[in-house]
């Protein structure tokens, strides 16, 4: 499972356009391919359309897009109403019959400048086919002040809940030069942190001719783009983290101190029948061991509640992994049947049996954030300036706690700051400016 984001952003594409926008579920990859399709929207000319990037993650954001089609179609009765992503390659057939729908792309066609020119109603071919990983050079990201680098795409594996793999086709990894290259435009357009994304990118390198590892990507990275002050890495699987990619983590200080994990859950049968390639012990061992190093780092973690067979006790197991790997930043899902998966066959655990372990495990998830809060009380962060609103501008610090920040401070900025206190789960902080 990727790492996934709530909601949708909507981007406006051009002040010129009458009205054309992208509005975009799911992941950071999906963010910075939104990029990708309006850059082609644009440069094919379209207008008057809105274009929706779906997420097939779970069965509520698929749900949520299908809503956001059926509203866009409502407020906008003569606009081109575009679906594509996740939700598209694997069901073309469901968005192809919404009357709402004027036509659909897969996750290939999205990318390719040719397909904006089209007016084909239906535009998804096999993505098992796909073997390419690279994208055109985007200038920026719309209404963000963290720049997004794509470094792979696709995965190999073949865990029993997820439809991704199916969504996004084998694992392909970017090459090293077009990343450096992506990162220089971007770094001489004002951005000053990066995170690496794709859909399992602790698999990058391994189609490349010289099978590069992401450490050594990472490194070459740091080594030839100066300008990058701060990076952060999406969700990592902690049994494919390799040796030099650990000690980067563990010793430079360009490499921010918060790794996300793509860990599920844990208890040991669980994860075997969740096809997983980590066990329990390999997760704690991962953080302690890191931690060791660098005292600093804080971890977050994507965790399921109510996966199917998951009885009382190894659902205990996974809310003690919380306190054991010292996580403080939990996204929890509910178990969502994905089409076509093995654990769909599976026997399902009874639905208030499921909510009732997602709000334990979310409670859990309050707990532990709060704790790592309050203990920042008088430390000293970074903070990356994201928006300035009426109450004040907000941010996130080096270990990705939200801020909410006082002083004389600019978008984009990374400011020093002392923090005073917490509320809501964000840190209150104040420039030293």
């Amino acid at each position: 499972m990727s790492d996934a984001l709530s909601g949708a952003t909507t981007q406006q594409m051009s002040e010129a356009a009458r009205r054309t926008e992208v509005v975009t579920f799911g992941c950071r990859l999906n963010t910075f391919e939104s990029q990708v399709i309006r850059q082609n929207a644009e440069a094919a000319g379209l207008d008057d359309a809105i274009i929706i990037n779906t997420c097939a993650v779970t069965a509520e954001a698929e749900r949520q897009a299908r809503q956001a089609i059926r509203r866009a179609r409502r407020k906008h009765p003569t606009a081109r109403i575009i679906v594509t992503g996740c939700s598209v390659q694997t069901d073309p057939d469901t968005y192809a019959a919404m009357p709402e729908v004027d036509q659909i792309l897969g996750n290939a066609e999205k990318l390719d400048p040719a397909a904006w020119t089209k007016t084909t109603a239906r535009q998804v071919d096999d993505i098992e086919q796909v073997m390419d990983a690279s994208s055109p050079l985007i200038e920026g990201l719309e209404g963000r002040a963290r720049a997004i680098l794509q470094v792979q795409n696709g995965c190999d594996h073949r865990c029993t809940f997820c439809i991704i793999p199916f969504a996004r086709g084998p694992s392909r990894s970017v090459p090293g030069q077009t990343v450096i290259a992506q990162a220089r435009k971007l770094a001489a357009n004002g951005y000053r942190e990066f995170v690496l994304t794709g859909v399992d990118i602790t698999a990058y390198g391994a189609d490349l001719a010289s099978h590069p590892a992401l450490g050594d990507l990472v490194a070459t990275l740091l080594d030839q783009v100066p300008e990058i002050e701060r990076l952060r890495l999406s969700s990592l699987d902690v049994s494919e983290v390799d040796p030099l990619l650990f000690d980067l983590i563990a010793s430079d200080p360009r490499i921010m101190p918060h790794l996300h994990l793509s860990l599920q859950a844990g208890d040991n049968l669980i994860l075997k029948r969740m096809k997983r390639r980590h066990t329990r012990d390999q997760a704690i061992r991962f953080c302690s061991d890191l931690r060791s190093l660098r005292p600093d780092v804080t971890f977050g973690a994507d965790l399921i509640a109510g996966f199917p067979t998951e009885t009382d006790d190894q659902f205990a197991n996974t809310l003690a992994l919380v306190d054991e790997c010292g996580l403080a930043f939990l996204h929890v899902f509910p178990y969502s049947v994905r089409r076509d998966t093995p654990a769909g066959r599976m026997p399902q655990v009874p639905d208030d049996v499921k909510k009732g372990r997602v709000a334990q495990l979310r409670a859990k998830g309050e707990g532990a954030l709060a704790a790592h809060l309050m203990a920042r009380a008088g430390s000293q962060d970074r903070i990356l300036v994201e928006r300035i609103g009426p109450t004040g501008a907000t941010g996130h610090g080096e270990d990705f706690s939200a801020v909410i920040l006082g002083g004389n401070v600019g978008v984009g900025e990374i400011v020093r700051a002392t923090v005073t206190g917490f509320e809501n789960g964000r840190l209150i902080a104040q420039s030293n400016l």
